[in-house]
C-alpha cells in the first residue's frame, strides 16, 4: 500500500502493475495473514473479485507467464493461494 491509497484503490492499482488489467472491484473475497503462509516472511493478503474493464493481460514481476486453464485448482499454487481461490468460488 502506498500512503495516501485506500486498501481497495492498492487493488485495482496492484491488478494493472501486475497484470495490465484496469479491473473493477465486485466482491470482498477475504483477509489471508496466517503467520507462516509466505516463507519469505511476514504477509496479508486482502482479497477481492473483480471484473476487467480495460488493458492488455501480460505477465509482470510476480508471474513467470499467464496461464489460461479451467483447471487451476489441479494446479501447485504457491502459499494458500489455492485457498484463496476456493473462497473465491464460495462467493460465486
Amino acid at each position: 500500500m502506498d500512503p495516501d491509497e485506500t486498501i481497495q484503490q492498492t487493488a485495482v492499482r496492484e491488478a494493472k502493475e501486475e497484470t495490465g488489467l484496469d479491473v473493477e472491484l465486485n466482491k470482498f473475497i477475504g483477509v489471508y495473514s496466517k503467520p507462516g503462509r509466505d516463507p519469505r516472511g511476514r504477509s496479508v493478503s486482502v482479497c477481492y473479485s473483480a471484473k476487467v474493464i480495460g488493458g492488455i493481460l501480460k505477465a509482470d514481476t510476480d508471474a513467470k507467464e499467464i496461464i489460461r486453464t479451467k483447471d487451476f485448482l489441479k494446479m501447485k499454487l504457491a502459499f494458500d493461494h489455492d485457498e484463496i481461490i476456493r473462497d473465491y468460488i464460495l462467493t460465486l
